[in-house]
């Protein structure tokens, strides 16, 4: 079955070994007008590997807004056009959402042909999927909007899944540390290459190993959830970051120092704290 006319395609590529890609992905890639790519060097050597002569357009998020429209208008001709991000699924933490928002505002058909996530393929590994979980992508690089988005997450049951870029591993593992407490996490770059590592162990233990030589890779980072704790060990836990305040530490701190020591939410035992202080007061 060949492309439909005037439709965006929106494929998975591999995130790293270009065997793992679908029959179908192939056959869209193949019959497709034109295949606008985030990066036109990395979809190259995809396109070479299974012998495919499509078109390359690129499109990443420095291509503005001309770039887009010339897409949507060669899709309103007639045209058929694949889009794939650098590795995984276009739309996660890329401009491909973009693009699919401008062509569903056209008018025109969108169909999706699933393919391999980094996201996905960390959390099947990495022992900590639950029923549930959030995907945050990559957080803020400046540490104040870090910890903010961190503690709007810290009471989630379910695990939580980041990207990070290696300059800011090390700084995003500590904010994960003072803010979600000292819970078990998984660290894996180079998922499906030849050199694909995954780190297991708590955050203050990753953390430590990664601040002794240059993280290399983008990395996908699993923490386990909050969970359910028990009524007796929060109550303990906001019992001490109270005596701490009464002692004269601020709640912050307080708070920051019994979530590394038991694995509770920082959010949770900020509370405490807080009352603390204003009865201090």
């Amino acid at each position: 079955m060949s492309a439909k006319p005037g439709t965006l395609y929106v494929v998975g590529t591999p995130i790293g070994n270009l065997e793992d890609i679908t029959l179908r992905a192939l056959r869209v890639l193949q019959d497709v007008d034109v295949i606008a790519a985030e990066d036109t060097r990395l979809t190259r050597k995809l396109a070479a590997r299974h012998g495919i002569g499509t078109r390359l357009l690129s499109y990443h998020q420095h291509s503005g807004e001309r770039r887009g429209k010339k897409i949507v208008d060669m899709l309103r001709r007639g045209k058929s056009v694949a889009l794939v991000s650098d590795a995984g699924m276009p739309g996660f933490s890329d401009p491909g959402a973009e693009l699919v928002r401008a062509c569903a505002e056209a008018g025109m058909p969108v169909m999706v042909v699933p393919g391999p996530t980094a996201s996905s393929a960390a959390l099947a590994i990495s022992g900590l999927l639950s029923r549930e979980f959030t995907f945050l992508g990559f957080l803020p690089a400046r540490r104040g909007e870090r910890r903010k988005a961190l503690e709007r997450v810290a009471s989630q049951q379910g695990a939580l899944v980041f990207y990070e870029a290696p300059h800011r591993l090390v700084a995003s593992l500590e904010d994960m540390l003072a803010v979600l407490g000292d819970r078990e996490a998984v660290c894996a770059r180079e998922l499906t290459k030849r050199f694909e590592e995954m780190a297991r162990g708590k955050l203050s233990e990753l953390r430590a190993r990664f601040s002794e030589g240059k993280a290399r890779g983008e990395f996908t980072i699993v923490v386990a959830g909050a969970g359910r704790p028990e009524e007796a060990d929060l109550r303990a836990a906001r019992r001490e970051v109270k005596e701490l305040v009464e002692a004269g530490l601020s709640r912050s701190k307080a708070a920051a120092h019994v979530a590394r020591r038991t694995g509770l939410p920082r959010s949770r035992l900020y509370q405490a704290g807080k009352k603390a202080e204003e009865g201090r007061g």
